[in-house]
């Protein structure tokens, strides 16, 4: 059986959207270098903040 990590050990970074700090997550290990965001909800935010901001133009 393979030896457990503690989850301080694991990579971290930060959320694009919100700026927390979020863990690095098995589903994730292909795509860690793409991963942005902490959550569906803050990659949804993001981007209707994008498009609210050019409708106030």
């Amino acid at each position: 059986m393979p030896k457990m990590r503690k989850k301080s050990d694991l990579p971290s970074k930060d959320c694009a959207h919100c700026g927390l700090s979020f863990a690095w997550r098995k589903k994730w290990a292909r795509d860690w270098d793409n991963v942005r965001f902490c959550s569906d909800r803050c990659r949804s935010a993001s981007k209707g903040g994008a498009k609210r901001a050019q409708d106030d133009r």
